[in-house]
């Protein structure tokens, strides 16, 4: 079986080729990508290289195929699986492999498995272990955003508070939560998970900078809806410590989520925190001297607490598959831009420079990568996007399944 992939070589070194997968093994399934979603981590690990902990140093030698926000289709079930397994199911995996006790994980480590191909193979080992999880979805894409939501609840579950003698985890119940930077594609389902998951704050303020995200932000989640909700939702561009305290009356945060690798933004989390509260750094930063300041004085008297996470678990993707299939969030709001394999490259290597959010390549299409907002305006000259553009504005301006559809028969 041929599979036509894009690899990693080295730093900035991807290439997009066509070669032959081992033979199947028993014990092995095949699965052909449909689509992955490209992620800030996947643009760390091409800029590194073999200096990213997660890439071997042989990957000069023995290129590893990129991508871990991927959503698949069975293809063939060596006997072993037949039971489990049938063809043409949905699948789905978590990248980090930790049962294998280190760092080698799905996008960065394997030559015959990632994201950004045609076609992969899934070893004995991560099936075994439960890895290779089944989809119901009516689209391939809302398996891609799977693992970016699952991160996201991870991060909220890292956080935590004492309460007497007990410490409990998550976000504080009914408590006053702040999301800095929070109006790119990962804050987006942050905005989601608080609104509508299982532990909800009665006050939520998300901060931005940027004029244009912050009001697709408002465009999605109505403070009415909210208040309906008994929370009170407040989107401010703002950085003074003074205005975000103001909003909680003087008492401060419970909950603080930094989304940007800034070390202002860390010393405002830090300035804006109550008593017992917990700041969560949800933001990988490229640099290994990464730092900013923090007030240990209050870590001492107000008990101020630090956290964070990378990477999801296993029951993290089911929580979120939970939530998604009850239809308490939407990970389309994530999505701004999709493309093709053939744009793979050159998608991964500018995403810091690509406004909007999530981009998703189709790796069995041919496409550039187009923004979602720019449909309409293509469609002038190719009806094929005059189609997409209606169906999207059929969802409230969101990618969905009948666009994913059309797009995988037409292009």
């Amino acid at each position: 079986m041929k599979t036509r992939a894009v690899r990693l070589y080295g730093e900035k070194d991807l290439r997009l080729e066509e070669f032959e997968l081992p033979t199947l093994k028993d014990g092995e399934i095949l699965i052909k990508i449909v689509s992955d979603s490209v992620c800030m981590s996947t643009y760390k690990t091409a800029m590194q290289g073999a200096k990213h902990l997660r890439v071997p140093n042989d990957v000069d030698k023995n290129p590893i195929i990129i991508g871990h926000e991927f959503c698949a289709e069975i293809v063939e079930v060596t006997k072993k699986w037949q039971k489990d397994y049938t063809v043409g199911e949905k699948v789905i995996m978590p990248p980090v492999l930790s049962y294998l006790g280190g760092y080698e994980t799905v996008g960065y480590s394997f030559g015959e498995i990632g994201g950004v191909s045609t076609y992969s193979i899934v070893y004995e080992h991560v099936i075994e272990n439960g890895y290779l999880m089944k989809l119901n979805s009516d689209a391939f894409f809302k398996g891609s955003l799977i693992e970016p939501a699952s991160c996201v609840l991870r991060g909220y579950k890292a956080n935590y508070h004492l309460n007497g003698d007990v410490a409990t985890t998550n976000i504080k119940e009914g408590g006053k939560t702040l999301i800095l930077a929070g109006c790119g594609p990962m804050g987006l389902v942050a905005i989601d998970c608080a609104l509508h998951g299982k532990i909800k704050p009665s006050l939520l303020v998300v901060t931005d900078v940027d004029s244009d995200r912050l009001n697709r932000a408002k465009e999605l989640y109505s403070a009415e809806q909210a208040k309906k909700d008994g929370i009170k939702l407040v989107f401010i561009n703002s950085s003074s410590a003074n205005e975000l305290l103001d909003l909680t009356n003087g008492t401060g945060y419970d909950d603080v989520f930094v989304y940007a690798p800034i070390s202002h933004l860390v010393e405002l989390g830090d300035l804006v925190l109550a008593f017992d509260g917990c700041l969560n750094f949800f933001a990988g930063p490229l640099d290994k001297n990464f730092s900013a300041k923090v007030n240990f004085y209050n870590v001492h008297y107000w008990q101020h607490h630090f956290a964070g996470s990378s990477g999801s678990t296993p029951e993290d993707f089911k929580d979120i598959v939970d939530l998604i299939g009850e239809n308490k969030i939407n990970p389309a709001v994530m999505v701004t831009h999709v493309g093709g394999i053939d744009c793979a490259i050159s998608t991964t290597l500018n995403v810091p420079n690509l406004k909007g959010g999530k981009k998703l390549i189709y790796t069995h299409v041919e496409m550039p990568l187009t923004a979602i907002s720019d449909f309409n305006k293509l469609g002038e000259t190719d009806a094929r996007y005059k189609t997409l553009d209606e169906l999207v504005k059929k969802n409230n301006g969101l990618w969905c399944a009948e666009a994913e559809k059309y797009l995988l028969e037409n292009f």
